[in-house]
């Protein structure tokens, strides 16, 4: 049966139409993401977990940052600091050094922290200037040889000055301590680890450091993600940074750069189940039954991101539970056929939901695609959960979402599930659309060469709905491979 024939049959029996929505103004768009998203997939790594530590001189950075790493006990955790990258003074700056200003941001190599922090994320050994505060350069002692490590602790009194820098940071901590303190603190550490003067120390604070703090650090504090006051004395704080931290390890490195993608926590079941799934050799009621499973799993861990209003109600114990009252304006949409693989777990749990569907038709093999679509007329009204079990190339995706957005859908009321997702494909949906949500279960290593999902599942929807594009009779009643997928 041709393609045509199959259209004019879903046309017959559910009385849907083309779009003609071809995507002609989207095609600049994705060729310009798939570009750059092929660069950044090709040089995917383990990337470390950056923290900016930022505050007034004394405030405390160093002590927290020394607790942060005493609880990080099991990562691989490295301290860059900011007072590593000074300029080493001239001839005729010596001769006035207390004249010259430490807290001003010019007083720092900026270019040549950035070129380090470049190669630490790239996983490169790097050695760090050991700068000496008495002779004021930074040649005189070894250099510190710093290897690539899980967390970045990136220290410093305007390290959120310069936004090349902040761009680097995971998280962005102010240490916050009263004026008073922070110079009774200065007094001891300049006097004693640093051999200078008493006068000379409250001499330059009062002509340089004060108002350097006014000016050019505590400006600063408003692109800090957690503020610490007392600095190390608030252990309660420094408890849930650690913890965040933690959480933040534990993710795939695609939901550190997109906070918006969301992949559930893998358990030994899950594992299991993937397992199953992926085997070659699984037979197909297994892999049905294995796949409905992790369909449920994601499906209801979208479901977890949808809006709620508080709700109180009467047990039958008389007393009053305050509860919470699901979204009831919501539908589903799956991209045919791979797509309907989804929507029996999505009844389940929303009972009478709506369910539209939509077609990626290929159109020869110059890119064009046609959209054949049946969505709920007022789907602008509702929240929607795109379902597509495998994300690859992310075009059919970008292509359905951008129809669900000429139909009038918010971008943030669109959630999009998927079993599994290749890094090409969430980079192309999340640099479209970076307010909808993606909820997958596991990120794959990526796409082959003919652009499959590896180590991937095969062709979900053949194995699925029990199809073999290896049989002639079978591939032309069911002509999936007309279907673009990804």
């Amino acid at each position: 049966m041709g393609s045509k024939s199959v259209v004019d049959l879903m046309e017959a029996s559910s009385g849907a139409h083309f779009s003609g929505f071809h995507m002609d103004t989207l095609k600049q768009r994705i060729k310009e993401i798939d570009t750059s998203t092929t660069s950044a997939t090709e040089n995917m790594h383990k990337q470390p977990f950056v923290i900016g530590v930022a505050g007034g001189a004394a405030s405390g950075k160093t002590t927290v940052c020394d607790m942060i790493i005493q609880q990080l006990h099991d990562q691989r955790v490295v301290l860059v600091n900011q007072d590593s990258f000074y300029h080493d003074l001239t001839e005729e700056e010596l001769t006035q050094v207390y004249d010259y200003n430490f807290d001003h941001p010019d007083a720092f190599d900026t270019k040549q922290l950035l070129r380090i922090m470049e190669k630490l994320k790239h996983g490169q050994a790097v050695d760090i200037p050991n700068y000496d505060f008495k002779s004021y350069k930074n040649n005189v002692f070894p250099a510190r040889r710093v290897n690539p490590s899980d967390v970045i602790l990136l220290e410093g009194i305007l390290i959120f000055h310069d936004p090349r820098v902040r761009e680097l940071m995971n998280m962005k901590i102010f240490v916050d301590t009263d004026a008073d303190v922070r110079l009774a603190r200065r007094i001891r550490r300049d006097t004693v680890e640093k051999g200078r003067d008493i006068g000379a120390v409250l001499d330059q604070y009062s002509k340089f450091v004060k108002a350097a703090f006014d000016d050019f650090i505590l400006p600063t504090k408003k692109y800090a993600d957690i503020i610490i006051p007392r600095g190390g004395d608030n252990h309660v704080a420094i408890d849930l940074i650690v913890q965040h931290i933690r959480t933040k390890l534990g993710q795939h490195d695609l939901c550190k750069i997109y906070p918006n993608l969301y992949v559930i926590q893998s358990t030994f079941q899950i594992r299991g189940m993937h397992t199953l799934i992926r085997d070659s050799q699984t037979t197909k009621h297994d892999f049905v039954f294995y796949s409905d499973r992790l369909i449920r799993l994601v499906v209801e861990h979208g479901l977890g991101h949808l809006p709620f209003t508080e709700k109180q109600v009467i047990t039958p114990t008389g007393s009053v539970y305050t509860g919470v009252d699901f979204c009831k304006r919501l539908c589903g949409v799956s991209i045919i056929r791979s797509g309907e693989s989804m929507e029996n777990a999505l009844r389940a749990c929303c009972k009478g939901i709506k369910i539209g569907k939509i077609l990626i038709h290929r159109e020869g093999d110059n890119g064009q695609q046609l959209i054949y679509e049946k969505l709920p007329m007022d789907i602008s009204e509702r929240h929607v959960l795109l379902l597509d079990p495998i994300l690859g190339t992310g075009n059919s995706a970008v292509q359905a979402i951008s129809l669900l957005l000429k139909k009038g859908v918010p971008e943030s009321n669109i959630i999009f599930l998927n079993l599994i997702s290749a890094p090409q494909g969430v980079h192309m949906v999340c640099k479209c659309f970076p307010r909808i949500k993606i909820v997958t279960s596991e990120i794959e290593m990526g796409l082959n060469k003919d652009f499959r999902v590896i180590p991937g599942m095969g062709e979900f929807g053949d194995r699925y709905f029990g199809t073999d594009d290896d049989d002639p009779q079978v591939a032309a009643a069911a002509p999936s491979q007309q279907f673009h997928q990804g």
